[in-house]
């Protein structure tokens, strides 16, 4: 595989001073925010799930003031509804340039790419996983995405995943996670 413009990771774990400078959170949705799986009915709805854990953990973020983000490769209408009844301020859809969305997200919100923080599983992610200021990936990602991030969560992408973050990001600003 051919190595992104942006260079490798480092293998070290984020450290608190690092999970403190994060000021954007912005995540991939299918295979981090779900199990990946895509329910269509025979009259051709679309189904996912999505976890209670991940949704209250991002509530709590963005009470706390940090902006959150959902960049994904492909538009769904499941990811629109989840999005709204989380009040996710932002979210791109069909976009399989995660760089490129994330890089101009930043630009608006005059973030420079370290102060972010990006989730993602496979290949469109990347790299953003490698731009961000901490990339993070899931156990059940493609080994090249859990080799681009500086952490990869112990909880499972729809089961916690993003809970666990939400909470490292919490911590890093003096606020205990609640379980």
């Amino acid at each position: 595989m051919s190595q992104s413009k942006v260079g490798p990771k480092k293998s070290s774990r984020p450290s608190a001073a690092r999970w403190a400078r994060i000021r954007l959170f912005a995540m991939d949705v299918d295979g981090v925010l779900t199990d990946g799986t895509v329910l269509i009915s025979s009259d051709g709805t679309e189904a996912k799930r999505f976890s209670i854990l991940d949704g209250l953990g991002l509530a709590r973020l963005r009470d706390a003031g940090l902006p959150l983000a959902w960049i994904s490769g492909r538009a769904s209408g499941a990811t629109t509804a989840r999005a709204t009844e989380l009040k996710i301020p932002h979210l791109i859809q069909g976009r399989s340039d995660k760089l490129s969305a994330l890089t101009e997200l930043a630009a608006q919100l005059n973030l420079p790419l370290s102060a972010c923080a990006y989730m993602g599983d496979d290949v469109i992610d990347i790299p953003a996983l490698r731009a961000a200021g901490i990339g993070i990936s899931v156990p059940g990602a493609i080994a090249e995405a859990r080799a681009a991030a500086d952490y990869v969560t112990k909880r499972e992408a729809g089961l916690g995943a993003v809970r666990e973050i939400c909470d490292h990001l919490l911590a890093a600003r003096g606020n205990k996670p609640r379980r």
